[in-house]
């Protein structure tokens, strides 16, 4: 099996739990095995280590600035052995989330969270593609005539896929696994781009599977490797940012409110989603749409950056009067 994934299914690795980590080391022991021929561009690995650290700040921003500050009442202080015990555990929080906090920060540094292991493996035993200025001269071509994949002034996905042409033997199908819409169909996301199907058919003489999520693929290909649900939600949430109309909303909202909870992260990127996407804002006024995301301001609020809490609250304000 020849596989390519893209950087930023990689990247999206930091959101799995220790659960879905243990199953993505079962495909990094297939490729170290041989198995699967995964293919590595210096052009993955680079975009990879490039992007990192934004992808850990802002997957840990919510939980780095966190405060839990509450106050005690000053009837409460009549009840001097129960307010100890209460001053004992808030301090106690404080110490251990001060520790986790520099654990995670030296494990950071050191390239040595569980994540990160993995993903070495993959770069280390994967098959290396050779880069060459004949291949970013076809980039450079490919990007100036219009042709996907790639968005304007960007060669990375060109370089990759001309990669891909050079190294993949003729009449041997590819998986590729991808969320990045510039290989999806504008017919649907989940199809790969007409133009790219067709000129793989014609110059490989063979066919590409296309993955918009891992999940996905596994269930497909190695339905042992068992990935929970988080993969879905991080897709779902990517999605409702990405949405062009008040039907694409409610749908992606309705599938949203299937999961029963979200990480701080998620919730966050959901809440942004309505700050930054218009369409999402203009549909608050929705029943379903204005219950969803009041839940979700009210569930995770101690998570949520409080600057964009404050100007969601205005939203609602200014959307429902």
């Amino acid at each position: 099996m020849q596989l390519f994934i893209d950087t930023n299914i990689l990247l999206s690795f930091y959101a799995l739990n220790q659960e879905d980590l243990g199953e993505l080391r079962k495909l990094a022991d297939r490729v170290i095995n041989k198995e699967v021929t995964l293919l590595i561009t210096d052009q993955i690995i680079d975009e990879f280590y490039r992007n990192r650290e934004q992808r850990l700040e802002g997957s840990l921003k919510s939980f780095y600035g966190q405060t839990f500050n509450p106050q005690l009442p000053q009837i409460c202080e009549n009840y001097a052995e129960e307010a100890d015990r209460w001053r004992s555990a808030l301090k106690e929080y404080e110490q251990a989330h001060s520790v986790m906090v520099a654990r995670v920060a030296i494990d950071i540094k050191a390239k040595n969270l569980q994540t990160d292991q993995i993903i070495r493996s993959f770069f280390e035993n994967g098959h290396k593609v050779a880069l060459d200025q004949a291949i970013i001269d076809r980039a450079r071509l490919r990007m100036s005539v219009g042709n996907p994949p790639g968005k304007n002034n960007s060669l990375g996905d060109a370089i990759n896929w001309e990669c891909l042409l050079n190294i993949v033997p003729d009449q041997t199908d590819l998986f590729l696994i991808s969320g990045d819409k510039d290989y999806s169909s504008p017919l649907g996301d989940d199809e790969l781009s007409g133009f790219l199907r067709d000129e793989w058919a014609r110059r490989k003489q063979s066919k590409i599977l296309f993955y918009r999520r891992l999940s996905a693929f596994f269930k497909d290909q190695f339905p042992d490797i068992g990935m929970a649900n988080s993969r879905d939600r991080d897709y779902l949430v990517r999605e409702l940012s990405n949405c062009q109309s008040l039907a694409d909303v409610q749908k992606i909202v309705a599938r949203l409110s299937s999961y029963p909870e979200f990480t701080a992260g998620q919730a966050n990127s959901i809440l942004l989603a309505a700050l930054n996407n218009q369409r999402v804002a203009w549909s608050i006024d929705d029943d379903n749409i204005y219950s969803f995301l009041l839940g979700i301001m009210t569930r995770y609020q101690q998570y949520l950056d409080v600057e964009m809490l404050d100007q969601l609250k205005s939203l609602f304000e200014q959307r429902l009067s």
